[in-house]
């Protein structure tokens, strides 16, 4: 590489995701070692490392120790779903966004809300129920258990200035997570909160997030009718 090209590990990684795609490295090929791509590229061995890392975990390359690194033979194209804070959602649609606190309680939860929080079953934790609406008209129906083993001061929150969903994402940093699609027939509880016909159908996200050594909380997620989720390859 000539030194007047970039060397960031963003830039190196385009380059080499090119290769990829533009077949100058076959599926199943051997690309270069990683020292001798660093050299060539005029950057340090670990830019060159993080680079291939990242494009090991978008399925792009095989990596294995004293095997070296080779192009996937199946590429694997990987969807990024991102946490949303919900008035950013909602405002980005040029919607006024208004969230309403239905229920703040502490209590035990049920059996398969203390199986997602790897709790102790008999445990009291943060149940919150939360309508979000857009233009005053309703968007979302949030039901959220937090995990007080890792979450503490949110029983002390009072959630009047942030939203639980905003409150978490800014101030409770998570490493992993994993999330459910499904759809459900709207109960009359969720009918009437929803402002919806009973045993309509309506999208669902069921959230999972988790620090390195505790689940943070769980959340069922209940759009409005016809809502739909957008998100990119």
């Amino acid at each position: 590489m000539n030194d007047d090209k970039p060397n960031s590990w963003q830039a190196v990684q385009q380059d080499i995701r090119r290769r990829i795609t533009q077949r100058e490295w076959a599926p199943g090929e051997l690309i270069p070692h990683e020292a001798d791509l660093a050299q060539e590229f005029g950057c340090a061995r670990s830019t060159m490392n993080r680079a291939l890392r990242g494009l090991a975990d978008d399925g792009l390359l095989e990596r294995k120790r004293k095997a070296g690194t080779r192009v996937a033979l199946n590429p694997v194209r990987q969807v990024r779903v991102e946490i949303p804070v919900i008035r950013e959602e909602i405002e980005s649609k040029g919607n006024a966004f208004h969230y309403l606190l239905l229920r703040k309680e502490l209590h035990v939860p049920p059996p398969d809300i203390c199986a997602r929080l790897q709790s102790d079953p008999n445990q009291p934790h943060l149940h919150i129920e939360t309508l979000y609406t857009a233009n005053q008209r309703p968007y979302v129906y949030e039901d959220r258990w937090i995990n007080l083993n890792a979450v503490p001061q949110a029983s002390d929150e009072a959630f009047d200035t942030l939203s639980p969903n905003e409150w978490l994402v800014r101030q409770v940093p998570f490493e992993s997570g994993d999330f459910t699609f499904s759809a459900i027939s709207a109960t009359a509880r969720i009918a009437e909160v929803l402002s919806c016909e009973p045993g309509q159908g309506l999208f669902v996200l069921d959230r999972t997030t988790r620090s390195k050594d505790h689940v943070l909380t769980t959340v069922r997620l209940t759009f409005h009718a016809g809502y739909q989720l957008r998100t990119e390859i």
